[in-house]
């Protein structure tokens, strides 16, 4: 994995809008209604050609497939792992989310009541009801020509790729135990974690469920969930057995909507918990009105060496597009903190974890915060390196 050597890099976190063409024939293909598949297939090639095109134009120079041909983790996960069945729907959709949904009812009423779009497919969770198995090397693949293809003449620095972390797969209903659960999981998608590595991709573990860990239950003690939390990375690190940490770069957040954000859990409670995560670069929310300020942990944890930070420097939750000033500015606050070569500036979240017609970013806007991150990326390489 490059570091910021001689200038600041650029990433992102990894999902972006669907073009409308691409979500009509996804929604055909996820219900069950009349499509080609090769047609399909050469469809998703193509999108991924232009979106990693796009992102070059941009300023971004570590891209990926914008997970293109990907309909939302449930599915990734149904195609991918054996043992999963469609769950059903909660009778409650305020059940398990937490103080922040019952502080702000009205808005979070309206926010989840918005969507018009057409569905592509099921949003319910899904549940493991038999032993897991990683059955998706073949779709893996795809994933990875299609992305290598699409680098062929646009001038990049590398590639990376999401994959699913261990926790986040759905709800256990066939294991004795959680941990055994998650044990099995983590087996599993070894098999994808090794292949994109193998593949020359770097690889990136998207764990939103590490903040969850704290943030599910309030009432539990929080030395308690520290301790679920150190037992979880015990078993992420194990699906990352024999995989140098150069290769990997770490994704945590606190969702992908746009809302108050009022009960967060601070990032000072996990940060060095995510520090034990056998990785080489950890990407995290900084944009985020409610997290900016945590820049100044970095005063108090070290950042271990060879390392490297990829602070949210655009949000993925406001259409407000982030002055190139403001970019460089907290490009240079971490950089002054753990060193210039050891931060490459990203997004905060992805802006479609879920194939939608209506993303909360709106399309144009996502690539205007990419130039606008290229530029602040550029002038707080002028003021580290004096370029």
């Amino acid at each position: 994995m490059k570091r910021s050597t001689d200038r600041i890099l650029t990433t992102h976190v990894g999902s972006l809008p669907r073009p409308h063409a691409l979500l009509d024939t996804m929604r055909a293909r996820y219900n069950h209604e009349a499509y080609d598949e090769a047609a399909w297939q050469a469809q998703v090639k193509q999108t991924v050609a232009d979106v990693v095109k796009k992102q070059a134009e941009n300023g971004i120079d570590v891209v990926d497939d914008g997970e293109m041909g990907k309909v939302g983790f449930f599915n990734y996960v149904r195609e991918r792992l054996t043992g999963f069945e469609p769950g059903e729907p909660d009778p409650d959709p305020y059940a398990g989310r937490g103080r922040e949904l019952r502080a702000f009812p009205e808005y979070y009423a309206r926010y989840l009541g918005r969507r018009t779009g057409p569905r592509i497919s099921s949003s319910n969770p899904v549940k493991c009801t038999g032993p897991v198995t990683y059955v998706g090397h073949e779709a893996l693949q795809t994933d990875i020509a299609n992305l290598k293809a699409a680098m062929q003449g646009v001038n990049v620095v590398e590639a990376f790729m999401p994959a699913i972390a261990p926790r986040g797969v759905g709800r256990n209903f066939y294991y004795k135990t959680e941990e055994e659960y998650v044990e099995a999981v983590a087996n599993a998608m070894h098999e994808e974690y090794q292949a994109i590595v193998d593949a020359g991709i770097v690889l990136q573990v998207d764990d939103a469920w590490l903040t969850s860990l704290y943030g599910a239950d309030e009432s539990i003690d929080l030395q308690v969930r520290r301790r679920e939390a150190e037992k979880y990375v015990e078993i992420l690190n194990h699906s990352l057995r024999g995989i140098d940490p150069a290769n990997v770069r770490f994704h945590t957040c606190y969702g992908i909507n746009e809302g108050p954000r009022v009960y967060d859990v601070p990032f000072e409670d996990f940060i060095d918990i995510m520090l034990k995560v056998n990785a080489g670069a950890y990407s995290f929310e900084a944009a985020n009105p409610r997290h900016y300020h945590e820049w100044h942990l970095w005063e108090r944890f070290k950042l271990p060496e060879g390392k490297s930070l990829i602070p949210g420097v655009i949000t993925h939750a406001s259409n407000v597009v982030e002055h190139p000033e403001f970019i460089a500015d907290l490009i240079c606050n971490y950089a002054s903190l753990v060193g210039r070569e050891s931060v490459i500036a990203g997004a905060d979240c992805g802006f479609s974890s879920n194939a939608s017609y209506d993303t909360d970013v709106e399309d144009r806007v996502v690539w205007a915060k990419f130039a606008s991150m290229a530029e602040g990326a550029a002038l707080a390489t002028k003021r580290l390196w004096g370029k």
